[in-house]
């Protein structure tokens, strides 16, 4: 019985709307718990909500209800959120097998991601065992576990060649989805980088299902890779990999080739990287990768083109009306698109969404639309609860309740032509990106100014043209040379608009409950009501647009240690000043961490950067830069790199040398090493770190980049005060480095230390940690921390991400 049905009119339709907001609050409040409860606390919460809303059903005649029935909602989505987190943890990788060799055997379950690095591949596992013969222990993994097959080292794979014909050399692992393998692996618990606004990669693998990562052993000593068979498992992944592959194969440019296999497979990592920071700058990443708003422009299609044909035949109009064909069709296709495009979450979610409302309209039901909308929720978020976190899930969110709320999937007039059909798509389209907009600008802190002329542009084009080229020619391969030149073609003109000055708009991350009001005001500007109740939607936009983060009092600074593993990156701000002292290591060579962690933090906290200090070449301290650069136009830079470092291409840099002062608001900024020559007699980058000091009378610190026992005792002689009450310690916490003498010279009360997690240098050094323990200092590390925040009005206080921000799927050290 539908709300509007139910015995009590409006009562009843409230209860159900209660009902249905309950178990969205439930899932939400059990998603910010630091720890997890029993299986037993879950599952009796799940019960009792049940319990309580069945009893409720029969009592629908009054207002009063409604909080009980949002609290018996509350009690079931929160129980079964935390029923299956309880489930879930139980795969987690034990701690005492991290870094041992470990002989594995699986199934390759998708298609492996090829990059100059090497493969990433994900591997069911169905069996393992010690790669020591003679250790007898029985061994437990988790079921599936993310892998990297690299080949930077030439020995390796000179290894692996010899001991096994099934595997050649080559740029990539010789391995395909549905093949079993045989490999040596080292694995470790998912352990992301944490920090403000951040993405959480911890969450990610958690929703993916993968509880532990690691890499394929291939040096001399390890066993070699075994193909043990090829199997007719993961079909779908065997078939997208053929395509992607045949893409490539066909197309001679790799970034068009890249945006083609993107459209088909879903394969995002096909596409370049600087195509990505195209994408975003004109507001077109949207049509570039199968999202929800993609599975649900696809379902919007295909409703229409199956209610078209299903009206030609008189013989199926009378078996099956031409109105619920186009919705079962419309909904089987997009299942089946978002099948072949990798079954990623953000497409499941979509289609779980699509099938509810769906359902709604073949059973007749009429329900008013912010009910439809909250069903579609619930829905999604009882198969996946950590949906709630993403802001994949809002997007598609708002996007399906803007198609349905302007008439998605309606049965079209049997007289509307191809054109009217082509336009009304375009239309809907246009809308989607309205709305979307300010969402955008919320969840990433950025939206593309001219991003509504390249959608005008690029929205027919890449639905109309290009995606149907590119999904055609998976039957007809010469179709995608005409999708190239399509994709080109759109390149230029993308290139054109990101380089026109102010293309993009950035803005700090808002308060949640100032957010909230924002998409509220987006969606009433997006709606289909008369203008004079639209504009009531810009109220509430104001105070997002105008919102500033908050900064340190005048007199006052801080600093700001990014999780970035391994490498330094450090930003201090003081009252209207912002400096970044390094800039993070590079990951690959598609990835660092300005890209990934540097620029999302800088856009979140609103920052424009004075001066980038970049404290030696080394690239855990300068991979970052160029995307830091890029993004802040303004910043001067100060370094100790050589004047043939690529970077002094990008912008020329200022040499640090001991004596160089300025004063930013009240706060002091020196830099204390290399003197001038220094530069005469280094032997390596590590002895001209830059060593900056920052005081305002009342609180120091002093960041030390990577120098080591040579320049700390020079340092020591040089400085006649190098008390600091915060010390980034230098090298990492290398043995190398945190002599006895520098910390009796500084006499830090915390020292920094940013690390990878279990990295290949063991920084820090255990002695190092033993010597900092015997000077009474906190040694505060990223690795448990998170990223450290540490402020000079509470010199003796630091706050971790980590902590603050604490969910029970983020790994925690034993």
């Amino acid at each position: 019985m539908t709300p509007a049905r139910a015995s009590g009119g409006v009562a009843a339709g409230s209860w159900a709307f209660a009902a249905l907001g309950g178990t969205l609050v439930g899932a939400a409040l059990q998603l910010h718990q630091a720890t997890l409860w029993s299986a037993a606390a879950y599952a009796a919460l799940f019960f009792a909500g049940l319990a309580g809303l069945a009893v409720l059903s029969r009592r629908r005649s009054s207002y009063l209800p409604m909080l009980v029935a949002l609290a018996c909602g509350a009690f079931t989505g929160g129980g079964l959120a935390g029923w299956r987190a309880v489930d879930y943890s139980g795969g987690a990788l034990d701690t005492a097998l991290e870094g041992r060799d470990l002989q594995v055997a699986g199934v390759v379950a998708q298609m492996p991601q090829h990059n100059e690095g090497g493969t990433r591949f994900q591997l069911d596992v169905e069996s393992v065992r010690w790669a020591d013969a003679g250790a007898e222990t029985p061994v437990r993994v988790p079921a599936r576990i993310a892998l990297g097959w690299y080949h930077d080292d030439t020995s390796r794979w000179g290894r692996a060649s010899q001991a096994s014909p099934a595997v050649p050399k080559g740029d990539a692992a010789p391995l395909h989805a549905g093949e079993r393998w045989r490999l040596t692996v080292r694995l470790k618990a998912p352990h992301g980088n944490l920090n403000p606004h951040g993405f959480d990669n911890e969450l990610w693998m958690w929703e993916q299902g993968v509880r532990a990562s690691g890499y394929v052993r291939t040096g001399a000593h390890d066993a070699a890779p075994v193909l043990l068979q090829s199997t007719w498992l993961h079909p779908l992944e065997r078939a997208r990999e053929a395509v992607r592959d045949a893409v490539f194969q066909r197309v001679a440019d790799a970034r068009q080739a890249g945006v083609i296999a993107a459209l088909v497979t879903g394969d995002q990592g096909a596409i370049d990287r600087s195509d990505w920071d195209i994408f975003r700058a004109t507001g077109v990443a949207h049509l570039m990768s199968i999202s929800g708003l993609h599975i649900t422009m696809f379902a919007w299609l295909a409703a229409h083109a199956v209610g078209a044909a299903w009206r030609r035949s008189v013989r199926l109009m009378l078996r099956f009306p031409a109105q619920q064909a186009a919705l079962v069709g419309g909904v089987l296709l997009a299942g089946l698109y978002a099948l072949f495009s990798g079954w990623g979450v953000p497409s499941q979610r979509t289609v779980w969404m699509l099938a509810t409302v769906a359902l709604l309209r073949l059973t007749g039901r009429r329900w008013p639309w912010p009910h439809v909308w909250l069903l579609i929720a619930a829905v999604v978020v009882a198969i996946d609860p950590w949906a709630l976190m993403q802001a994949g899930f809002w997007l598609s969110f708002v996007a399906v309740g803007v198609l349905f709320t302007t008439g998605f999937m309606k049965p079209a007039d049997e007289k509307t032509g191809a054109a009217a059909r082509l336009l009304a798509f375009a239309r809907e389209q246009w809308v989607i990106t309205l709305a979307l907009t300010p969402l955008g600008l919320l969840l990433f802190q950025q939206v593309s100014v001219v991003g509504l002329l390249a959608n005008a542009v690029a929205i027919p084009w890449v639905t109309l043209v290009i995606t149907p080229l590119a999904m055609l020619g998976a039957a007809v391969p010469p179709l995608w040379d005409l999708a190239a030149w399509a994709v080109q073609a759109l390149a230029v003109l993308l290139k054109w608009l990101a380089a026109l000055p102010y293309a993009t708009l950035s803005m700090a991350a808002p308060p949640v409950w100032m957010a909230g009001f924002g998409v509220a005001g987006g969606v009433l500007l997006a709606m289909r009501l008369p203008w004079s109740l639209r504009l009531l939607g810009l109220p509430l936009l104001l105070p997002v647009l105008l919102w500033q983060a908050p900064r340190p009092p005048a007199g006052q600074f801080e600093l700001l240690a990014a999780d970035i593993g391994q490498g330094n990156a450090v930003l201090v701000r003081t009252a209207t000043h912002s400096l970044l002292y390094d800039a993070g290591p590079r990951y690959s060579l598609e990835s660092d961490a300005g890209h990934r962690v540097l620029v999302p933090l800088l856009r979140a906290l609103g920052e424009r950067l004075d001066m980038l200090v970049l404290s030696h070449r080394d690239s855990d301290h300068t991979g970052g830069a160029a995307a830091v650069l890029a993004m802040q136009p303004q910043a001067e830079v100060l370094s100790s790199i050589e004047a043939t470092h690529p970077l002094q291409a990008v912008r020329p840099n200022r040499r640090c040398e001991a004596g160089q002062r300025w004063t930013w608001d009240g706060v002091d900024f020196e830099i204390l090493h290399p003197a001038p020559a220094d530069y005469l007699s280094f032997t390596k980058p590590n002895a001209i770190s830059c060593v900056l000091r920052i005081a305002n009378g009342r609180a120091t610190a002093l960041l030390a980049g990577d120098i080591e026992r040579l320049q700390e005792a020079a340092l020591v002689v040089r400085t006649l005060e190098l008390r600091a009450d915060v010390l980034l310690a230098p090298h990492h916490g290398s043995k190398t480095s945190s002599s006895a003498a520098l910390l009796e010279a500084v006499r830090p009360r915390i020292a920094l230390v940013q690390a990878g997690y279990r990295n290949r240098f063991g920084h820090p050094a255990r002695e190092v940690v033993e010597r900092y323990a015997a000077h009474g200092v906190r040694l505060v590390e990223n690795v448990s921390c998170g990223a450290a925040l540490w402020r000079s009005q509470a010199p003796e206080e630091v706050g971790c991400e980590r902590e603050r921000n604490a969910r029970y799927w983020h790994h925690r050290l034993p």
